[in-house]
């Protein structure tokens, strides 16, 4: 006896402690289990007290007064299916008649407290069908993205939503993204995953960096083109657009539509030429746009109209030739100038980490989902990396990207320069690097000790 005794202690302190030190192996080996049982046991009194059941139908009260049986209990949404994952647990509920997908938000509180897991998130995946993700720990406190991810052409992994799901950063789906972050919010790691993502792909990786480079040119053998100051830019912006114009002339002349050309060989964007007329995409990465904006004579004030005006060109007609924007910056307001709000409504994909105030946040999400304004400002300031991500549905995410150091993105540039394309048009901003020395080999041997 003392011995099974001695047995449980030992399984109940190892609980303890995984859950203390390594969360996510509680989950997998404690944590999952209890959880499951929590949620089959209390289901229907947890969906009774949240409210969200509804009466008997009277056919079923009708049937019961001519059987005299007992009224019938209230009806809970049923569970279509219970999935466990390495992060929490996927509840799929179909809902009852008279219930809508709304009741179930609202009530993913209170879900949240009475099934004790840590978050509750829930959407619609089609009519009278929703689906709970549960979180048993926090999975944004250590990021660890799964070793599995869904791998497509412009389509990257990025971060690690709150409910456990991967953030992916879909060019083709969302040309154009806008990034804010307050200094040492973890914007700049962000970036890092973005270009090391990208590295490994088909792409011309384009960066604007007026910091006088020290973000982006230590990835520079990863890069087509790179620009370190205002007149720079300028230059390489304006062979952007005539880069974008000629991709344009090479899809005019691809189409060649007769009434005998099938629909679906009908060109109108790159995606849609056969592989071996495709130009190379190019993803353009702006790292301080209000370096761009600035002006302090009539001189850059000209300079400034012109970036500006290129951009907005950019991200109006860029994505059916293959350009992409990336912008970040700490705030993107009227403040920068005219032509900055017409270039922040082309940016589909907005990313706020933390901000210094609200209106900076306002910026972010207040033309597309007010919500998460509350939500960006109040990321606390000893968690840099948590970020808002949103869209123009009005959805919007907590997510933060894996610590990827600066080291760590310069070896991956290093390790794919090869697949750097070198492009005509932008062959005069092509950064200059030393080629990569070869691997230090020991050529000493190795001497024994002998008596």
């Amino acid at each position: 006896m003392t011995r099974y005794v001695v047995l449980l202690l030992l399984v109940v302190a190892s609980a303890v402690i995984l859950r203390w030190r390594r969360p996510a192996w509680y989950w997998l080996t404690f944590g999952v289990t209890l959880a499951v049982l929590r949620v089959l046991v209390r289901y229907t009194s947890v969906m009774d007290a949240c409210g969200l059941t509804v009466p008997p139908s009277r056919w079923r009260l009708a049937l019961a007064r001519l059987s005299h049986r007992p009224v019938p209990e209230s009806r809970t949404p049923r569970i279509l299916r219970l999935r466990p994952t390495r992060t929490g647990l996927v509840i799929r509920l179909k809902l009852r008649p008279g219930q809508d997908a709304f009741d179930v938000s609202a009530a993913t509180d209170r879900l949240r407290h009475s099934f004790r897991m840590y978050g509750v998130t829930s959407r619609e995946l089609r009519s009278g069908v929703v689906e709970l993700r549960m979180t048993g720990y926090d999975v944004l406190k250590r990021v660890q993205m799964p070793a599995k991810t869904d791998h497509a052409p412009m389509r990257i992994p990025v971060a690690l939503c709150e409910d456990g799901a991967v953030h992916y950063r879909d060019y083709r789906a969302v040309p154009h993204g806008l990034t804010l972050g307050a200094t040492e919010s973890g914007k700049s790691v962000y970036q890092r995953n973005l270009v090391a993502g990208l590295a490994a792909q088909n792409v011309a990786l384009v960066g604007i960096d007026c910091k006088q480079g020290v973000e982006l040119f230590p990835l520079a053998r990863r890069f087509s083109a790179l620009a370190d100051a205002p007149d720079t830019a300028l230059a390489l912006l304006d062979a952007l657009v005539g880069h974008m114009e000629d991709v344009y002339q090479l899809i005019r002349s691809a189409q060649r539509i007769t009434i005998n050309t099938p629909d679906a060989e009908i060109a109108s964007d790159i995606w849609d030429l056969p592989e071996d007329l495709r130009p190379t995409p190019v993803v353009v990465l702006v790292d301080e746009v209000a370096e761009l904006a600035l002006f302090a004579s009539k001189d850059e004030e000209k300079r400034r109209d012109r970036i500006i005006t290129d951009l907005v060109r950019l991200a109006q007609l860029g994505r059916a030739a293959g350009i992409y924007l990336e912008i970040c910056g700490q705030r993107f307001g009227s403040e920068l100038g005219k032509g900055i709000t017409m270039l922040r409504a082309q940016l589909t994909g907005r990313t706020a980490h933390r901000v210094n105030d609200e209106a900076s946040a306002n910026m972010a999400f207040g033309d597309i989902a007010p919500d998460a304004v509350l939500a960006a400002i109040q990321i606390p300031t000893d968690v840099p990396g948590i970020a808002v991500a949103g869209d123009s549905t009005g959805g919007w995410t907590r997510i933060r990207a894996p610590h990827t150091s600066l080291r760590q993105a310069v070896n991956i540039c290093n390790r794919y320069s090869h697949l750097t394309p070198d492009l005509p048009a932008l062959a005069a901003f092509r950064p200059a690097v030393a080629p990569l020395a070869p691997a230090s080999v020991s050529l000493s041997k190795a001497t024994t000790a002998t008596a």
